[in-house]
């Protein structure tokens, strides 16, 4: 045969295959006979690509030689493979593509030689791999070709097909391939020399909304005050991100210097319950991806899933070969916080550069929200174990006394006190805080709160006892000060101390109300204490209330405090009232006057004599 008999017999081909195209499309609910012609036209094929093989070794040979003729029958062999009508590949003993002509590119969506070098039952249906390969065993060992229905997955594209294989012998190969040619039965082929519709302008574009979408939707979730409260930036980060960009998110996060599996979540719509538990179970440290990920600290992303391995194996073999993965993007989330993984399935569009650059900057915004969580809730913790050191759980039973108080943090960690404790042959109290704000300003505040109930217990005096802890503030050089004032009660008889605190109120039966004397210089200021000293006597029916400097120095909308005369006329009010109804009432004055805000910690503290 000539190289134009050849030429004029692969357009005859050519011409009979657009016409089962057009049957196929015609008639798709009858292809048997279709399928049938199918064959039989790749049988021709084949035998005309034998018959010009056979030509080209009779024909003379040039000076050249050998070498020359080999020469020319690849070159011959090249151009027919790439003219062929239909896709063919070829495969190497292991089922890795080592050539594809033009129309399987066409037919798959990828770039000329895109596949090549990559895995080609990696494309086949998950349920038909297993099958593909024994299929690819037995045809080169014994020689006989072999065809079956399966799917083909790949850069967004699904397409049922039928698969034949034939045995190679290939010039210049040393091993025995693979030849696969795939007959489409259920998809239209794009016309020759149409756009990829994932590469058309439109579809670039809406990508690229996309993307800045996900930033915008992340940025606002991670935002989110609950996002600090409570550790749910991670399941909400993960559930986004597989709503609208992965069938399968994987967050792996590092305690201990060590990966741990965190988060799965899969497809929604698929009966997966089991196989997500079986990923939930994979120790990430054996995830190959997952360490280069955090070794490298960079993300890492595969268009085409090559090495099944990577995420690990599970009861049903490797991971990704039971997700049905087609392409996959691993990022760090914060510096080296862990990893986040996305994996898409063969019929999804597959990953690109673009979407790496995307979920990196997710990564990074994840681990700073991760981050500051567990910042924002290690304070939290301190905060309230500071608040417990300043305030008591409940108040204690006074003999021939009614109790009650209220106390309201500000707006950071205070420094406001009050106790109620036994002291010998009766009770104490005190109330007070540091001038200060922050951590430092509590721990001041609980030390002396601390050290006034523990000298009670060896001093009968309550101004005695503010002196000596005075004495040890002054001594710790902390450099702040303690307004407080401290009482102890023996039957009606209330003794008081004051350094540097607002006088205590004394609110009669009939709506009076007597200040007591205060002040004093507060503690901590010199090593000789200066203190205001006063008795009192508590008969039934009188309530002594003590205050913080938070109450008085509450403002309004103008700026006008709340100060002690607005105190006095609630108290008038409150005659005759239970000590927590005269708290509340406070409370709830102020509460009005300020609209609400709580800037300062403010203590009211009622003791009622019944």
């Amino acid at each position: 045969m000539t190289m134009p008999d050849l030429e004029h017999a692969l357009d005859a081909l050519a011409g009979r295959v657009s016409s089962l195209r057009e049957a196929r499309t015609a008639y798709p609910a009858d292809l048997a006979p279709t399928l049938d012609a199918a064959l039989a036209e790749l049988d021709t094929a084949v035998e005309l690509l034998a018959e010009a093989r056979e030509q080209l070794r009779k024909a003379p040979k040039r000076a050249g030689g050998k070498k020359d003729g080999a020469q020319r029958e690849l070159k011959l062999l090249r151009q027919v493979f790439r003219a062929f009508p239909v896709p063919v590949i070829v495969l190497d003993g292991g089922g890795v593509v080592r050539r594809i002509n033009p129309e399987t590119s066409r037919l798959l969506g990828s770039p000329d030689g895109y596949l090549v070098g990559r895995s080609f039952p990696l494309l086949v249906d998950v349920s038909r791999r297993a099958a593909f390969r024994s299929h690819l065993t037995s045809v080169l060992q014994t020689g006989h070709p072999a065809a079956f229905e399966t799917r083909l997955a790949h850069q967004g594209r699904s397409h049922v097909v039928q698969i034949a294989l034939t045995r190679l012998t290939m010039p210049g190969e040393p091993q025995q391939m693979v030849a696969a040619v795939a007959l489409p039965m259920e998809v239209q082929l794009p016309e020759p020399g149409a756009r990829r519709p994932e590469q058309s302008d439109g579809a670039l574009l809406l990508a690229a909304a996309k993307r800045q979408d996900l930033l915008a939707k992340m940025g606002t979730l991670l935002l989110d005050e609950q996002a600090l409260l409570r550790p749910v930036a991670l399941p909400r980060a993960t559930r986004l991100l597989a709503a609208e960009w992965a069938d399968w998110v994987i967050a792996d996060v590092v305690r201990g210097g060590l990966p741990r599996r965190s988060i799965v979540v899969g497809p929604k719509d698929q009966p997966v319950g089991e196989l997500v538990r079986q990923v939930e179970a994979v120790d990430p440290a054996t995830c190959q991806v997952v360490l280069q990920v955090l070794d490298r600290g960079s993300g890492v992303v595969l268009e085409m899933v090559d090495d099944e391995s990577l995420l690990g194996f599970c009861a049903e073999g490797p991971v990704l070969t039971a997700m049905g993965a087609g392409s996959l993007v691993s990022v760090p989330i914060g510096a080296g916080d862990g990893v986040l993984t996305l994996v898409r399935t063969h019929d999804k569009q597959p990953f690109a550069l673009a979407d790496l650059a995307v979920l990196q900057e997710v990564g990074l915004q994840l681990g700073l929200a991760v981050r500051a969580q567990s910042s924002y809730q290690s304070r939290s913790r301190a905060a309230d174990a500071l608040s417990a050191s300043v305030a008591p759980r409940n108040l204690p039973d006074v003999p021939g006394y009614e109790a009650a108080a209220v106390y309201h943090p500000g707006s950071s960690v205070g420094a406001e006190f009050y106790d109620v404790f036994p002291v010998s042959g009766g009770w104490g109290f005190a109330l007070g805080g540091a001038a200060g704000k922050g951590e430092e300003a509590a721990s001041v505040s609980a030390m002396v709160r601390g050290g006034l109930r523990v000298l009670s217990v060896w001093e009968s005096d309550p101004d005695l006892v503010m002196r000596k802890v005075n004495e040890a503030l002054v001594a710790q050089g902390t450099g702040m000060f303690v307004m407080a004032v401290a009482g102890f009660v023996r039957g009606r008889e209330i003794r008081l101390s004051s350094a540097g605190h607002h006088p205590a109120v004394l609110l009669q039966p009939d709506g009076g109300v007597r200040y007591a004397a205060g002040g004093g210089v507060p503690l901590g200021i010199a090593a000789e204490a200066e203190t205001c000293a006063q008795k009192l006597t508590v008969s039934p029916g009188q309530t002594l209330v003590l205050y913080s400097e938070g109450l008085i120095s509450s403002r309004n909308e103008h700026g006008e405090p709340y100060g002690e005369e607005r105190l006095a006329d609630v108290l008038g009010r409150c005659a005759g009232q239970a000590p927590s109804t005269v708290v509340k009432a406070v409370e709830s004055d102020r509460h009005a006057f300020s609209g609400g805000q709580v800037w300062d910690e403010i203590v009211v503290f009622a003791l009622r004599g019944v």
